[in-house]
């Protein structure tokens, strides 16, 4: 099966401007917290040409000098009807169908084009790990190897090769789609789209019908406190890091000792490897050193919340960098339990009698968890989490409880404040249309740079049934 190369997958435009390029809305917005429905992993069962069509390919559109094949307006269809929809078999619904999802493939290319225009570029490390998650995803759906091969040639792949070729593909189209758009933001070159009151009202009412209730959620405030070593334990963690170091600097080989000794479960067994990190990812610390280092340095001993580091920066480009480490933590002994309890009781007598959260959370708080939640689905909340706040609400104190640290294998203790309880329902009106306000202006942004796109560009749409149209 040809890779479908041409699917137009920006945010909310095709649910919302559909392949005609109307500004009314036809979706549904999605509030805070809603998640939409996600589609399925294979589909199986190819669409077949009208039976008044001979089956034989052919070019059924042209972008620039890029062109668009009948097989792969098919496997759009294919996918379409794998999420439900019903096709006809012949006929001028069969047209109009293969016309509009036509018009979003052309739209797509136009993208991907003006983003090789602009020069995106994208990291291929970050996109095989997204591929490779993906793929193991899909696999755990299958109970054997075999049921996971047959399900893939049914759906016209060949291999699980074929299939992460494909979906590679498409992920690498989609983000140079998404990533065009914000250069051009950056660039200001792009401005968005005001939305007016009336197609406000007009997307409002097509969609509410349709508008998720909401989810019980829930808000708070936490100190967590973490057992501590001893400063003999990190003496001697301070001490393995420094000897490692020592290594190093007689031309050691940062990779192999990652693996070898570092204690970062994530990146340990990849080396170190990190990825590319923006400002502002990392703890104070680590952040501050990593993007000072220039390119193939190795730092000196950083200390944090989470131990000893030593850094090594790969690549950088603007604004981001592509770095390792080796991390070496302190030990921790088993009287760290009880001093973190006691100390946790201690942050909620406190913050009994008044004293300020965040003096007391500069003091106290583990720079390892986020201090604040401010807003939580009560369902998806950890089963600690959930237990203790119960039905707790806006400033109730809860805790002390505890929470496993995977990382030390200890405990940690939490205290926190709720400061947002809000039931299961309805969305709030004000709410919604914000939403779907940001959502009709992203599309009328797209939409108006897509048609922009079209003016300049050599478009051939060469379907049955209709003449050929092009534009420069």
């Amino acid at each position: 099966m040809r890779s479908n190369r041409f699917r137009l997958v920006l945010p909310a435009l095709a649910a919302l401007l559909g392949a005609t390029g109307s500004a009314a809305a036809q979706g549904t917005p999605v509030p805070a917290g809603a998640q939409p429905p996600r589609p399925p992993a294979l589909q199986a069962t190819p669409v077949a040409a009208p039976d008044s069509l001979l089956d034989v390919d052919r070019v059924v559109a042209v972008v620039g000098s890029t062109p668009i094949l009948y097989s792969e307006l098919l496997d759009e269809l294919n996918i379409r009807r794998a999420r439900g929809l019903q096709l006809p078999e012949s006929g001028p619904e069969r047209l109009k169908l293969e016309r509009d999802a036509l018009n979003e493939m052309v739209d797509a290319e136009l993208l991907v084009q003006k983003a090789n225009d602009e020069k995106v570029e994208l990291e291929d490390d970050q996109l095989n790990k997204q591929i490779d998650r993906q793929m193991e995803q899909v696999r755990k759906q299958f109970r054997t190897e075999d049921e996971f091969r047959t399900e893939l040639r049914r759906a016209g792949f060949g291999t699980p090769e074929d299939y992460r070729r494909r979906q590679l593909e498409l992920l690498r189209r989609s983000e140079l789609q998404r990533e065009v758009v914000q250069k051009l933001r950056r660039d200001q070159k792009l401005a968005s789209s005001p939305v007016s009151d009336q197609e406000l009202n007009e997307a409002y009412e097509q969609s509410k019908a349709n508008i998720p209730k909401r989810e019980a959620q829930v808000g708070f405030r936490q100190i967590v406190v973490a057992n501590k070593p001893t400063p003999a334990a990190k003496r001697a963690a301070r001490a393995k890091a420094e000897s490692l170091l020592v290594e190093l600097s007689k031309g050691g080989n940062f990779e192999q000792i990652a693996k070898r000794e570092s204690m970062d479960p994530g990146s340990g067994p990849q080396g170190g490897d990190l990825g590319w990190n923006r400002r502002g990812n990392m703890v104070k610390e680590f952040d501050e050193m990593m993007f000072a280092l220039p390119v193939g340095r190795i730092s000196p001993i950083v200390e944090t919340a989470f131990g000893y580091h030593i850094i090594r920066v790969d690549r950088a480009q603007p604004a981001e960098v592509k770095a390792r480490h080796i991390l070496i933590r302190p030990a921790l002994d088993s009287g760290g339990v009880a001093r973190a309890q006691a100390e946790a009781d201690s942050v909620l007598a406190a913050l009994k009698r008044g004293a300020d959260f965040d003096s007391l959370s500069a003091r106290h708080h583990d720079q390892v968890e986020n201090a604040s939640l401010p807003e939580f689905p009560r369902d998806s909340l950890p089963p600690a989490y959930a237990a203790a706040i119960g039905e707790s609400g806006v400033g109730a104190l809860v805790g002390p409880f505890a929470i496993d640290d995977p990382a030390n294998k200890t405990q940690k203790f939490v205290v926190l404040k709720v400061t947002m309880a809000v039931p299961a329902g309805d969305y709030p009106e004000s709410e919604v249309k914000q939403r779907l306000r940001e959502q009709v202006s992203e599309a009328k942004t797209v939409r108006k740079l897509i048609d922009n796109l079209r003016k300049g560009t050599f478009v051939s749409i060469r379907l049955d049934g209709e003449p050929a149209t092009a534009a420069r």
